[in-house]
Order: structure tokens, then sequence, then C-alpha cells
């Protein structure tokens, strides 16, 4: 069976800027779907998610999706999966602000994210393919 390998190992003199990317990419979206654990009724999530009427569910799924895209972000042969579950979350959240919150100002911080993951997941298949 062909070996499986959707990532290339980083060269071992580029693995510190890569594992730089990835861990900066990686807490921050741990720690955010931490704080949607809270399900106190004055919790920042809570309101946000009640304003888009999709319900508590939604909040939940979200934050499993972002919490288990995290550690797929550290895992080299898997970072481009979870920079994918990222992306596609950020650009969910950028439309669902701009068009269901109506606050188009707002949606620019995870559209800007969504690009960022995007470029990255592209830089890495495209490097991939190089090779």
């Amino acid at each position: 069976m062909a070996d499986l390998d959707l990532l290339p190992e980083p060269e071992s003199r580029n693995q510190g800027p890569d594992w730089a990317v990835r861990v900066s990419i990686a807490i921050p979206y741990f720690l955010i779907a931490l704080g949607k654990f809270s399900s106190s009724p004055g919790s920042h999530w809570v309101t946000m998610f009640e304003q888009i009427h999709t319900g508590q569910w939604f909040r939940y799924f979200t934050r499993i999706v972002e919490s288990s895209a995290a550690p797929l972000v550290l895992m080299p042969r898997a970072a481009i999966f979870g920079l994918l579950l990222l992306a596609c979350t950020m650009l969910g959240a950028s439309l669902i602000v701009a068009f269901l919150l109506h606050q188009p100002g707002e949606a620019a911080f995870p559209g800007l994210l969504f690009l960022v993951h995007a470029i990255i997941c592209w830089k890495r298949r495209f490097h991939e393919i190089k090779r």
C-alpha cells in the first residue's frame, strides 16, 4: 500500500518557522474553543449564538470543530486538515457576522483569518506538489 503523504515533512532547516506558525495558530483556537464551554447567560458566546438564532447546539458544534482542528494543526501530516477546518470555520463566521448579524465591519477579522489559513494551506499543498 502506498504511503499516504499528504504533507511534506519539513526540511530540518525549516522546522522552526513551520512549528512557530502552526503553534501560533493552534493555541488561540484551542483557547477560544475552551471559552465556548461557558454556559453562563452573560457569556459573549452564548449571547452571540442566540443573536444568530442557531441555538446553543451550534456553539457546541463550533467548539468541537475548533478544539479538534487545533491539535490537528500541530501534527505535521494532519496540519492541512486542521487548517482547512479552521479556514471553513472562519469563512462561515465571516458570512454569519456579515449577513445574519448585519455587521460587515466585524466580519473582516474572521474573513482575514480565513484568507491566512487558505494561503497557508495553498502554500503547503503547492510545496508538496513541487516535491
